[in-house]
This record gives structure tokens, C-alpha cells and sequence, in this order.
């Protein structure tokens, strides 16, 4: 049995870094709007995975 080393905590900071550069140089709005964005996107995901749809169809977050 293959086994591989995961740690969350550097999965974190990745996910974190990636997101400080995204919306290092955007405005207050538009971070929100970011956000907004991001969230809708999250709900649309979670939608499909409850309607059987697998992972890696054509929506996109982050």
C-alpha cells in the first residue's frame, strides 16, 4: 500500500499565498466583489457534486 504524505498546514499557507496575490493590489470593492464571486462559485459546486456530477467538470473555483 502506497502511502503519501499530506500536511495541512502547508496546504494552507499555499492556498493562502495564492489568494494574497490575487487580490494583493484590489480595492476594498473589489475584493468583496472577489469574494462574492468566489462564494457563488463554492454554491454552484456544491450543487453539482449533490446532483452526481463528478469532480473536474468544467467549473472552475479559484
Amino acid at each position: 500500500m502506497k502511502t503519501t504524505k499530506f500536511n495541512c498546514v502547508e496546504m494552507k499557507r499555499h492556498g493562502a499565498e495564492k489568494i494574497a496575490k490575487k487580490t494583493k493590489h484590489m480595492t476594498k470593492k473589489q475584493e468583496l466583489v472577489f469574494w462574492q464571486e468566489q462564494t457563488q462559485q463554492l454554491k454552484d459546486y456544491q450543487k453539482l457534486i449533490r446532483q452526481g456530477v463528478r469532480k473536474g467538470s468544467e467549473l472552475h473555483i479559484l
